[in-house]
């Protein structure tokens, strides 16, 4: 990020990880890297309605997006040296370097990385595309910088396909999107995005596996006798580039901002992304974002456009918004104070979470002692059956001793039957009586 005399580095991928984000500058004048220093405790982020997660923590990490408001940077999303996928959202000011403490209402988009962002009229942050790690986006969000509020407008025109690691530049109120992939397919299309009308349109297309439908790929505006240009740069679709091309919008790419031949739809729903089954946005917030796109479009209509229609219908129109933004922002009085009410369950949700998640460690920590308590005994059946095999080895090799023993006294009192029976037959035999009784 370029800032006063320094090109700002913040953030990104490293095998070292940090546990908070560094700021780097490298002095144009002396070409020398420091690290900037940050006051202020590392801002809390925001809470997503539909992720019941805490980030208290300004972690380092990378794919995120870093855009340069004023004199302020706003740091979206990204994921950390754990692969873990985020959408906090920090900012940071540059001329104090101090951390600001904010919240924001609304739905926030989903926990992504390698998205584009953009700023118009210095007051909206656009957030596009990007991806998880099983899909890829192509919605958009925008953030009011001055409410604090995400909305999730309806997108109108030729809408982009999912993509991430796409870059994008804007161009007056044009954005113009380059590159990106689906982890399928480089994104082919150059597009931009009209951030008055909020209309998608074509600029021009590429064919085959070329730097242009790439991840990774840088892109800048340049000017040439007085035009504008964008270059690009490098780039990964397979095999890494360093090749550098050149575009020259065209005046049909440039589409203007037409309140009047383009009006604002009359319902703003969340869309349902074909790649992204999350419903990011409910239909109680439909009445609110139709507010927020009518007046994206008052802050940035031409005013050469709105003369030609003349005063007195520029004032019919002005009178008529007025009331209209009014009326709305009384609607979203009531939705912040619902959204207060949300937040206040949600933390109360946490709580309980909490309470639940130690009594979970203290089960764990009883099932373990019972599981190291069961291999014991385990162990001591399985000695106790070997034991008792082998003492039923040793009864058999009694009961065939105490058989071999009475074979053995049988036949000796045989032998002794047969020695007292010789009588008469013996003495003839010439076999003399063994002892006096005998005789």
């Amino acid at each position: 990020i370029p800032w006063e005399n320094k090109l700002l580095s913040i953030a990104g991928h490293t095998k070292d990880p940090s546990e908070t984000i560094q700021i780097k500058a490298f002095d144009l004048q002396t070409g020398a890297w420091s690290i900037l220093k940050t006051y202020g405790k590392a801002p809390v982020s925001v809470l997503s309605l539909n992720y019941l997660s805490f980030s208290r923590f300004l972690v380092s990490r990378g794919g995120q997006s870093v855009t340069l408001v004023g004199s302020t940077l706003v740091i979206f999303g990204g994921q950390d040296a754990k692969r873990t996928l985020l959408n906090d959202l920090h900012i940071l000011d540059l001329e104090t370097m101090t951390w600001d403490d904010f919240d924001a209402v609304g739905v926030p988009p989903s926990p992504r990385s390698d998205h584009a962002a953009a700023v118009h009229a210095e007051r909206y942050l656009l957030i596009f595309g990007g991806g998880s790690h099983a899909t890829c986006f192509n919605d958009l969000h925008v953030l009011d910088l001055q409410a604090m509020e995400w909305s999730r407008p309806t997108q109108q025109g030729e809408i982009p396909s999912p993509r991430a690691g796409h870059a994008g530049v804007t161009v007056g109120e044009n954005w113009f999107i380059v590159g990106g992939g689906d982890n399928k397919s480089g994104a082919s299309e150059t597009v931009v995005l009209n951030m008055s009308t909020l209309v998608w349109s074509v600029v021009t297309s590429v064919e085959g596996r070329v730097p242009l439908a790439s991840e990774g790929l840088s892109l800048v505006v340049g000017f040439i006798s007085g035009e504008d240009i964008l270059v690009s740069f490098g780039g990964y679709n397979g095999r890494y580039n360093n090749e550098v091309n050149v575009l020259k919008p065209s005046h049909k790419s440039t589409l203007q901002s037409k309140i009047m031949e383009a009006p604002v739809p009359d319902s703003v729903s969340a869309v349902q992304n074909a790649t992204n089954p999350t419903r990011d946005l409910e239909s109680d917030f439909e009445v609110g974002q139709e507010g927020k796109i009518r007046e994206i479009v008052m802050d940035n209509t031409d005013s050469e456009h709105m003369k030609s229609k003349g005063e007195e219908t520029s004032e019919l129109i002005i009178a008529t918004l007025k009331a209209e933004k009014e009326e709305l922002e009384s609607s979203l009085n009531k939705e912040k104070l619902q959204s207060l009410q949300l937040k206040e369950e949600l933390t109360q949700a946490e709580t309980r979470n909490t309470d639940l998640y130690k009594e979970l460690q203290s089960i764990r920590g009883q099932l373990a002692a019972e599981q190291s308590r069961c291999f014991k005994l385990e162990v001591d059946v399985a000695e106790l059956r070997q034991k008792l095999q082998t003492m039923e080895t040793l009864q058999k090799e009694l009961e065939l001793l105490q058989r071999q023993k009475a074979a053995s006294e049988q036949a000796s009192l045989n032998a002794k039957q047969r020695q007292g029976s010789g009588g008469v037959w013996g003495w003839l035999a010439g076999s003399p009586p063994q002892n006096a009784d005998d005789a």
